[in-house]
């Protein structure tokens, strides 16, 4: 069964305090163990206020590399790309952001190479931190032809390109993204969502766990950590 225990708040200000705080604080808790930290940030607008209030966090941002949990195959300059608003505000702090995905129209080569490129990492991450969809999607794992790859692929997988089917209209491309394995191999998972359709969403999966009809529940039915979930109810 999943353990997660749900923060709720009413003030958005008072969410992206609490989830810029744990993050810093894992990222801390790294530093000082290993003297690196490897972590996993969602893209979108969702994590905006978030990372504006990580980035005042007085961290030693030189030994932080932080990867997209998943990207759109776009030009790095392109508004829908993840990791160029990652870059955007944690490289000028001294962070190494580590792009995973290129402009590319074949997403199984792209996934290669995304996969490729992270297992250079060391590994596993400190922390993995997911968003979802209203229709159950985590990171970059749809409904889709590449669904049973990106959750079921060997263990030592850690990126696959995948097409969601439908695209979803306010991002209609290819993707590559983190595997269920890959997630799952993370030291700690934080999940922060917005809205009370998320929220209905999230605690779904989780009553369901491995027999969820969406992405997130089946990625995080064997998850054997305790999960803390912030929610923003709207």
């Amino acid at each position: 069964m999943i353990e997660a225990e749900f923060w709720d708040y009413e003030d958005e200000d008072e969410w992206a305090d609490a989830v810029a705080g744990d993050i810093g604080f894992i990222i801390e808790q790294a530093l000082d163990a290993r003297g690196q930290a490897l972590v996993a940030f969602p893209g979108g607008a969702t994590p905006g206020p978030i990372f504006a209030k990580l980035a005042k966090a007085k961290l030693k941002w030189k030994n932080v590399t932080i990867i997209p949990t998943d990207d759109r195959l776009v030009a790095v300059n392109d508004p829908l790309s993840n990791v160029a608003g990652i870059a955007k505000v944690f490289i000028p702090l001294g962070a190494r952001v580590l792009p995973i995905a290129t402009e590319n129209k074949d997403h199984k080569l792209a996934g290669n190479a995304a996969d490729a490129r992270l297992q250079e990492l060391h590994w596993p991450p400190d922390l993995v931190w997911l968003g979802i969809g209203t229709d159950g999607h985590t990171a970059s794992i749809f409904p889709g032809p590449d669904l049973d790859e990106a959750l079921n692929g060997p263990k030592a997988r850690r990126a696959v390109g995948v097409l969601p089917d439908p695209l979803p209209a306010e991002a209609p491309v290819p993707r590559v993204t983190l595997t269920r394995a890959a997630i799952l191999s993370a030291r700690t998972l934080t999940i922060a969502i917005k809205g009370a359709e998320k929220q209905k969403v999230l605690e779904r999966a989780i009553a369901d766990g491995p027999s969820s009809s969406v992405p997130i529940g089946r990625v995080l039915a064997d998850y054997e950590q305790p999960i803390d979930i912030h929610w923003l109810t709207d």
